[in-house]
This record gives C-alpha cells, structure tokens and sequence, in this order.
C-alpha cells in the first residue's frame, strides 16, 4: 500500500481521501503547507483551524461520508451517537491564541465534541500504566527468554536495555488497544497470545533500532547510561541490535497469521526508509516540513500504528475496527515524536537521558526549527548545511527560543491527539479505551 503524501498532509498513507465531502476542504489540497501551519500563529478562526487539522492529522476512510460509517460509541449502554467530523471541529478547535504559549493541561474541554460526553472526566479515566501493569510484569523476562543464546557477551549485549528502566509507551499502547479491541469485539478482554507476543515484538523491535540509530548517530549515552556502542564498539552493537531483530521477526512468524505479519514486517521497512530520509532534507521550506512528518511517521509512529493495527486483526475481521487501531497508534505515535522534538529544547540532559540540543548536533532540523525559521529567515541556509559551521547550533538554539517554534509543535502535537482520541472513542467503552484517552494526555505532558 502506498504511503506518499498527499500535497498537503503530513502523512496520508492512502488512507484519507482528496477531500471532505462533508466540508468541501478539497480545494486546500491544493493550496500551501505553509499556509496551513502559519494559520497557528494568528488569530484563530473555526474554518481556519478545521482546514489545518485535516492538513495535519488527514480523515480517514473510515470517518468519510459513506453512508456505512459506523458512529461512536455513546457513553449510555444501548446508545450510539454519530460522528461527525465538521461538528467535532467547528467548535472543539475554536480555541484562544493564548493557548499557544503554554502546554495543554488538558484535553477534556474538547471531548465532549467527539460523542463521549459524560466518559471522560479525570475522576473516569483510568490510569494506563496501572491497567497495563499486570501484563508488563514479565514482559521484559519473556523478552530475555527470546533472547536466550549460550554466548554469555552477546546475551549480555541483548540484554542490555531490556532492563525496565525504558517507557515500555510501545507495548502499553498495544496492551490496552488489544484489551480495548477484544471489549468491543464481545470477547473477553484478557489479551490473546498472539497479541501479548505482538506487544513483545514492538518493545524488541524499537529497541533493535536504537542500537542501530546509536551506531548512525555516534551517541554515547541512552536511557541514563552508556550506549551499547560506546562500552562494546560499533561492530558488536550492529550485530547485537541484528540479533533482538531477527528473534522478534522469529517471534513474529509464531504468531501464524500472514496478515499480521505483513503488517508488523511493514513497521521495518518503514524504519529503514525513515533513517535513509533523515540522512538528508529539502531545501523548498513546503517540502522540508513534509518531509518531516513523514519521515516522523516512518521512524516513530509506524511501529504505533501497525502493531495497534496488528492486535485487532488477531480478534476482529472488520477493516473499518483496523483502521481505527492503526490511525490511533498514527496519531500518538507522531503526537509522541512531536513532543519528543520539543523536550531537546526544554528538557536538560539529567531528564532526557540523553545530551540536549543532540538534534541540532546532529544536523537535525525538527519541528521547533521549521516554524522558527518561519519568523528568523537566518536558519534557512544553517537547515542546508545541518548546522555544521561553528556557532551554528548555539545560534540555532537561541533563535529556537526566541520563536514561537516549541510552542506551534505543541500545539500541534495537541492537534495529532485529539484526532487519536476521536478515532478510539468509535471504540465500545471500556476501561482499556479510556485508558488511550488518558494516554494522550500524558503524552502531551510528559517532559522527559
């Protein structure tokens, strides 16, 4: 399936259609990126900011006009309510400048527009970490056991970051999606094995790729410690994050369902393209933020969206139940890189894990960067030569801060998460759906 964007939106996947019939925005598929992302920068209008999210986030087939869609499931047993997106927007987006300079508190306000009125409260919504925890207990020892080999230096190399000291945001995500999808497919909601492995192979496969992306970058620390690459070498990392790979692949094929494995095999080539687009950029400013968010999607949010994608499959025939998984898992996943761009500029190295301004060390230009070279022209020609003259990532830096730029890919962030929470809520309530609700709101404010 291809996934070339569309003119204008960040990611379409082939999954959005040319236009909304509903509001007859066909016309901005024609029309600037930057138009759409400078919309956040000025007095905000409802058409204006409806326009932008479907340039950002893009509606699904699924939410399209077709008399088949299904609606969202009300909070009151036996009630259903229809979603429709031009009534979501006109007033859940009509939201004040000000909102601009600080992070979400929260989402709640908004949420009552997306059919789910009375569930959401902070009283209601459960916490993720706690539901998932039952299940995430031995998760890293079963992990380890697919590591098993006799070597005890490569075992100890594998070994090495399944260490519980990680997020684990991958596998919670497909741990409560899997409950949530078994819910609203009238099983109980006990995850299957298959989609317990499936939330194995997405913790072993995002971790075989940061072996490997610190070997590209040259990094020495990750997760608060050395980097695998700086105690061993280059070599024996390369061949350590190849073994986690090739044990999850093997896992992969256990499950026994082609589909899902189509699907997950996906999530590597995905990974693979997306470093190969890092490796360069565009110098048209339109292209480069594309090329960002597309490169964003390939390299964080794939393995999201795919693995959310894979558990329904393994419970449910519905292509429309799949497609709300996958574009859940989208939208947090970019949500999630979003912010993650943002913390290199507000969060100090002790938080991270990780050095600060290590995008800008490494020739990066994210999201901060893009929209301040929107009001500092200057970081154009340093975003062509990857801010490798001296004094160019201090310069960077501080034009960074200067700008409005961490405060526009917050807010944006914001917008991913309120599509991922108006696809999740088509979902059957249940504590698992609530807890993704819940865990959009933690992505938006988390800081390290």
């Amino acid at each position: 399936m291809s996934r070339s964007l569309c003119s204008v939106s960040a990611i379409s996947c082939n999954r959005f259609p040319p236009s909304c019939a509903r509001c007859g925005l066909g016309s901005i598929m024609a029309g600037s990126w930057w138009m759409c992302c400078r919309r956040l920068k000025g007095g905000f209008t409802t058409s204006g900011l409806t326009e932008t999210l479907r340039c950002f986030s893009g509606q699904s087939a699924y939410s399209s006009a077709s008399p088949t869609a299904r609606p969202s499931w009300s909070s009151a047993p036996g009630k259903e309510r229809p979603l429709f997106p031009a009534q979501i927007h006109s007033k859940a987006l009509n939201l004040n400048p000000s909102l601009l300079r600080h992070r979400s508190s929260s989402l709640y306000p908004t949420l009552r527009y997306c059919g789910c009125r009375t569930m959401h409260s902070d009283a209601k919504l459960r916490d993720p970490f706690t539901l998932a925890q039952k299940d995430l207990t031995s998760l890293y020892d079963d992990i380890k056991k697919e590591l098993f080999v006799a070597k005890t230096e490569l075992k100890y190399l594998c070994d090495y970051y399944f260490d519980g000291r990680g997020k684990a945001i991958r596998p919670i995500i497909v741990i409560l999606m899997a409950r949530a999808m078994n819910i609203h497919s009238n099983r109980a909601g006990d995850l299957l094995p298959g989609q317990r492995t499936i939330a194995m192979i997405s913790e072993m496969i995002h971790t075989a790729s940061l072996v490997h992306d610190d070997v590209i970058d040259g990094s020495d620390e990750r997760r608060g410690k050395k980097s695998i690459n700086d105690v061993w070498g280059e070599r024996k990392a390369i061949l350590a994050g190849d073994f986690i790979l090739s044990a999850a692949t093997m896992a992969l094929a256990r499950i026994g369902n082609s589909a899902v494995v189509k699907v997950v095999s996906q999530v590597i080539e995905d990974l693979v393209r997306g470093e190969f687009m890092q490796l360069g950029s565009k110098e048209n400013e339109n292209e480069r933020f594309k090329h960002y968010l597309e490169k964003t999607y390939k390299k964080t949010a794939s393995l999201m969206a795919h693995s959310c994608k894979a558990v329904s499959i393994l419970v449910n025939s519905d292509p429309e139940v799949h497609e709300i998984a996958y574009q859940y898992g989208k939208n947090v996943g970019i949500a999630f890189q979003l912010v993650d761009d943002v913390l290199d500029f507000t969060s100090g190295a002790e938080q991270l894990g990780k050095p600060a301004a290590a995008d800008l060390k490494l020739g990066l230009a994210t999201g901060p960067v893009l929209f301040a070279c929107q009001q500092f022209p200057e970081l154009h020609a340093m975003i062509m030569r990857r801010f490798s003259s001296k004094g160019d990532v201090d310069r960077a830096w501080q034009y960074v801060l200067q700008s409005d730029g961490v405060q526009q890919t917050t807010y944006l962030a914001r917008r991913y998460c309120e599509e991922a929470i108006r696809q999740i809520s088509r979902l059957r309530p249940s504590p698992e759906r609530d807890a993704l609700i819940r865990l959009t709101e933690i992505v938006l404010s988390r800081d390290k």
